[in-house]
């Protein structure tokens, strides 16, 4: 046994709250090492009733695998001593916080003590394996021409950094029946207050709607209207810096070292001028001064700008600019106020790597996952690596984070600040379907970026964002069709948003995966590559399966695949050989 894989902390997220009286256990051991994890626990108070859990298996990646068990107790969990017993053949060992030993344990033990409300890793139940719709309210619609700004673009000019073509609130209103039909479940908007810009992430006032979209009255109307049809809508929460128009930036300015709000910037030279030389920014961007949010005045003002949005228009929640620039006093003090008093509230942090920062159960709910992005973007669009690389990059992002986190994780293909998946698949509509229907079956809460859906292409920022088409005749309705049939799947299939996840092929170029939720599996395959290709694919049962986006049924053939890559873990009872067209996915349950 290879003893130094091993890993538990005794902390997060090695063990955490589901709730006050449900503890989640995490072991991590060598890959294919152990046979058996099992973990022993006692109260303090009577270690004569020791209990014992066989831990379940959980992922695998490329050099680790991951067991978890629930400890479920009649009263609040406290004072709880645990030790780990692996097993490996005839070989066993016990795992204590003082390290490894050879017989059972008599002191030492790794033990929790006391679960406080604030420590349960709580998310919104609407959060689990939901669908996000995002808007670049500037380019999606279109509504009224009243408040256009001066020198609009004609709807449909090619983008760049500073033309405005007159989108608004007025517009997103008009086409919810859109939004609703694709699916969608919750609404995420970029940046909609008072700002510069065509983007708005230079924000001149937080508690006003920016004029050229509309009104806070015409916001009101759009909550209200989105939560008549049962969607949600989260906000993009610019806290991370502000624009050079924002009152208390204007006046360092103007008063420099005299400012009462000097110190809610990080100047470094006065008097002040417009440069990133006089002060800090985001990156080398001028007209986006850097907030230190380390400054408890700057803290309060934005946990008020946070909760006046929930409170006064009812928002579900808010999405976190560049979360991980920002002071982590400020997400802390956010999440114990806003999931006091609202706990339906989703937390959603910016980030383009690890959330291990972020998702530490103190700061966000979800993330941005761009390190899903990144695995599908390099498996499907670029073709740069194969299926057991994609796995291990996915499976090692799973195990980061509590199951819970997982499912209400930000999945995205694209958005506002990368390339099109569409464009970074070269215009080849196959792999954009084989992408989301990866990313509509995995673990998590997928995001679709408007057009997407419809074919829409676009290079880099600001050619991605690029306005919405309207005109059907130059949609792509047969992938609309595909987005909309994906998400019915979705939401018909529980085992597809909150089920375990099982890797069951990774292939040369072919993936499958299955979601179980106690009887039912759904069973996905990807086939990333240009020829066709037979794939031999392990099932649970050896039943018939249904294609459930052609209607095809396949039969499998009985008895255990040989060399099935969970075979030690899985109880598999038969298999499936599908012959796979290019960049062809399917998506099958059993009959």
């Amino acid at each position: 046994m290879k003893l130094e894989a091993v890993r538990h902390t005794g902390t997060y997220p090695d063990i955490y709250l589901a709730d006050r009286r449900t503890l989640v256990v995490t072991l991590r051991t060598a890959k294919r090492d152990v046979d058996e994890c099992r973990i022993h626990y006692f109260a303090r108070t009577a270690p004569e009733k020791e209990k014992t859990q066989t831990l379940q298996f959980l992922y695998r990646d490329s050099l680790f695998d991951y067991y978890q068990g629930t400890l479920c107790f009649h009263q609040v969990a406290r004072y709880q001593k645990y030790y780990f017993e692996l097993t490996a053949g005839k070989e066993v060992w016990y795992l204590t916080a003082e390290g490894f030993r050879r017989d059972p344990p008599e002191d030492g033990y790794f033990e929790f003590l006391y679960a406080n409300r604030t420590g349960i890793v709580a998310l919104p139940e609407w959060s689990q394996g939901q669908v996000f719709y995002q808007i670049f309210p500037e380019r999606f619609a279109n509504g009224d021409p009243s408040n256009d700004p001066k020198g609009v673009s004609p709807w449909g000019t090619m983008p760049d950094r500073e033309n405005c073509m007159g989108g608004d609130l007025r517009g997103i209103l008009d086409h919810l029946d859109h939004i609703q039909k694709l699916g969608a479940d919750c609404i995420y908007l970029n940046p909609i207050f008072l700002g510069d810009f065509n983007h708005k992430y230079a924000t001149a006032d937080y508690y006003r709607i920016d004029p050229m979209f509309g009104t806070n009255e015409d916001f009101r109307k759009l909550v209200r209207a989105v939560h008549d049809r049962g969607m949600k809508l989260i906000l993009d929460g610019v806290f991370n810096h502000s624009g050079v128009h924002f009152p208390p930036f204007l006046d360092v300015l103007k008063n420099g070292e005299k400012s009462e709000y000097r110190n809610w910037f990080y100047p470094t030279t006065f008097p002040l001028d417009i440069t990133h030389h006089d002060y800090e920014c985001v990156g080398a961007y001028k007209y986006m001064p850097k907030l230190n949010t380390g400054n408890p005045e700057v803290r309060n003002y934005f946990l008020h700008v946070m909760e006046y949005w929930i409170q006064e228009y009812h928002i579900d929640g808010w999405r976190l600019d560049v979360a991980d620039e920002v002071d982590e006093g400020l997400w802390e003090e956010a999440r114990l106020l806003l999931k006091d008093r609202y706990p339906d509230t989703i937390l959603i942090g910016e980030t383009w790597g690890s959330g291990l920062r972020l998702m530490n159960g103190a700061q966000m709910d979800a993330i941005m996952n761009y390190v899903f992005r990144d695995a599908v973007r390099d498996f499907i669009a670029r073709e740069t690596i194969d299926a057991a690389a994609f796995d291990d990059r996915v499976e090692k992002m799973l195990s980061d984070y509590p199951v819970q986190m997982d499912r209400a994780m930000y999945l995205l293909l694209d958005s506002h600040d990368t390339e099109r998946f569409l464009t970074l698949c070269g215009g080849d509509r196959r792999k954009l379907k084989a992408a989301s229907a990866l990313q509509m079956m995995f673990v998590g809460s997928p995001a679709v970026y408007y057009g997407d859906e419809i074919g829409l292409e676009g290079e880099n920022d600001p050619d991605c964002r690029r306005c919405m088409i309207w005109d059907q005749d130059l949609q792509d309705l047969d992938l609309e069709r595909w987005y909309r049939d994906l998400i019915r799947i979705r939401h018909r299939e529980p085992a597809v948003r909150t089920g375990a996840f099982y890797a069951d092929v990774c292939r040369n170029r072919s993936y499958a995966f299955s979601r179980a939720d106690g009887q039912e599996t759904i069973l996905t395959v990807i086939h990333a590559a240009e020829t066709e290709q037979a794939v031999e694919i392990p099932v649970r049962r050896a039943t018939a399966y249904r294609d459930l986006m052609t209607g095809e049924v396949f039969l499998a053939d009985p008895g255990a695949p040989e060399a099935a890559r969970l075979g030690d873990k899985v109880r598999y009872q038969g298999s499936l050989m599908i012959k796979m067209k290019p960049y062809e996915a399917r998506i099958l349950k059993e009959e």
